[in-house]
């Protein structure tokens, strides 16, 4: 996601660490996502609980106010220490919300052993509305109200993919934040692998790896990074032999098409 302020986020982290083990924790992501989607909305309050200037007692004290009855005291407590914290942008403050409300839905999905399902059912919806150009203008026009797309995810989703996964889907697609669809997943995705402490590769490949190839490499990838590695395999028939994977901003390349584009660089080099 966005980029912050590393010691700030770990306070919050530590603070919604404290309050999310007896909350709902779908409940407590949705709440989060709402107050997050709150300050995006009402820009004068995100500048106001965002201002260095004001003493954090007095910001924390506007967020109970404007927060108690209507969320969780977990909610609030975590909000409370976000505006407390110091940020380099306001828009810092309803991005660190989102991102611990993905840490709640992931957190309420390996309680249910469904982790691994949200990793994948992100991943593949993604390649979904990268296929479809109607589904993908329908999630991304600004004019559409929300509750349709609301519906509409409901209608395709509702049943077939794990509850945080539409859950998480929704915000994205409902909520864009700047960020196109795809992005949106994407950064989702790795939040969620975070959970497990995983990194996530995605695999190009001209044809679908075997099971036994999957876990080769994945094992592979694993000792070389010292971390485990969820594997997310894209068909795609543009790759000429080999295959692909990225993980974050390094890429490993053994495709035939990586090697014809490394020789052209160096020959335009």
């Amino acid at each position: 996601m966005r980029g912050l302020s590393r010691a700030s986020l770990a306070v919050v982290e530590e603070r919604f660490n404290a309050v999310a083990g007896s909350a709902d924790l779908g409940a407590l992501s949705d709440e989060l996502f709402a107050v997050a989607d709150l300050l995006d909305r009402e820009h004068g309050l995100r500048r106001a609980l965002s201002d260095p200037a004001r003493a954090a007692e007095q910001k924390a004290r506007t967020v109970r106010a404007l927060l108690d009855g209507k969320v969780s005291e977990a909610a609030i407590a975590t909000t409370e220490t976000a505006v407390s914290a110091t940020w380099s942008r306001a828009g810092d403050l309803a991005d660190v919300l989102e991102r611990l409300g993905v840490v709640a839905a992931a957190a309420e999905a390996e309680g249910q052993s469904r982790i691994d399902d949200v990793e994948d059912e992100l991943f593949r919806f993604g390649r979904i509305v990268a296929a479809n150009s109607d589904l993908r203008r329908a999630l991304a026009d600004q004019a559409a109200p929300e509750p349709g797309k609301e519906q509409l995810l409901r209608d395709l989703l509702g049943g077939k993919v794990a509850p945080t996964s539409l859950r998480l889907i929704t915000q994205v697609a409902v909520h864009p934040r700047g960020r196109s669809l795809e992005t949106g997943l994407e950064e989702f995705g790795q939040l969620v692998a975070q959970q497990r402490q995983r990194l996530v590769a995605v695999v190009r490949s001209a044809v679908e790896l075997s099971e036994g190839q999957k876990q080769r490499l994945a094992a592979w990838l694993s000792a070389s990074y010292g971390r485990d590695v969820h594997l997310n395999v894209e068909v795609d028939k543009r790759v000429l032999g080999g295959f692909s994977v990225r993980i974050g901003d390094e890429i490993i390349d053994t495709t035939i098409v990586g090697r014809i584009e490394e020789v052209r660089r160096r020959l335009a080099g």
